[in-house]
């Protein structure tokens, strides 16, 4: 599946890093760093073993992941985020909670997801808080457009479920005419809307700054047929 990539949903900008993030960043990468190669991945021999995987896409600083990892060591974990401080953030929280079942790539998410992850081999995809992209001349700029979920999906195993949340109303929105638009997906709403927030999903430092301005959340779940 060719997917174009004239257009990125990210700009990767020069943001703070600590010394401690630069530190895990260079003493940590060998144990929980994924290279981009455009060949797939055996998620398998990533992880050692046959678990449930699950993707997050855009993972910020990391503290939905680390948290879902240490929840369910269970299920095994691959971050997709192209900031480094955020990556190296992450990679402290799993190496002081002693994690072995997270995984991080620091690469453009698309790529990722069509070079390397094999079809059908997740269990779940988590998107949430993407950059809402919110002037007009910039929505061609979010990553939930119809080639990307098409993509999305063919990763997903069948029954695999699609998670996103968003803040900015419009992009929900959109996100929802988009998801609702697939024919391999399905809505887990009953009411053809939104979701509930999942009771796993934890609120993040830039959730609980959006509630202070008064922001809405909308959260989609919707599964592969």
């Amino acid at each position: 599946m060719e997917h174009s990539r004239a257009i990125r949903s990210f700009v990767i900008r020069a943001g703070r890093i600590t010394e401690a993030q630069q530190r895990a960043l260079e003493e940590q990468w060998p144990k929980y760093g994924v290279e981009f190669e455009p060949q797939p991945l055996d998620l398998d021999v990533l992880f050692g073993r046959h678990a449930p995987r699950v993707v997050e896409i855009g993972f910020g600083n990391g503290e939905n992941l680390a948290t879902l990892a240490a929840a369910h060591p269970e299920r095994d974990y691959l971050g997709i985020e192209v900031h480094r401080a955020g990556v190296g953030r992450l990679m402290l929280a799993a190496e002081t909670a002693q994690l072995t079942n997270v995984r991080i790539s620091s690469h453009d998410a698309v790529e990722v997801l069509e070079h390397q992850l094999p079809a059908q081999s997740v269990d779940e995809i988590l998107i949430l808080f993407p950059d809402p992209w919110h002037k007009k001349r910039h929505h061609k700029r979010r990553l939930v457009q119809p080639p990307f979920i098409s993509l999305a999906a063919s990763r997903l195993k069948p029954g695999g479920v699609l998670k996103l949340a968003t803040d900015w109303e419009a992009y929900a929105i959109q996100m929802l005419e988009v998801l609702s638009a697939s024919d391999a997906l399905v809505n887990e709403s009953l009411d053809g809307g939104y979701v509930q927030k999942p009771a796993e999903r934890i609120t993040t430092r830039f959730e609980k700054r959006g509630q202070r301005l008064g922001h809405g959340v909308w959260d989609l779940a919707f599964r592969r047929k």
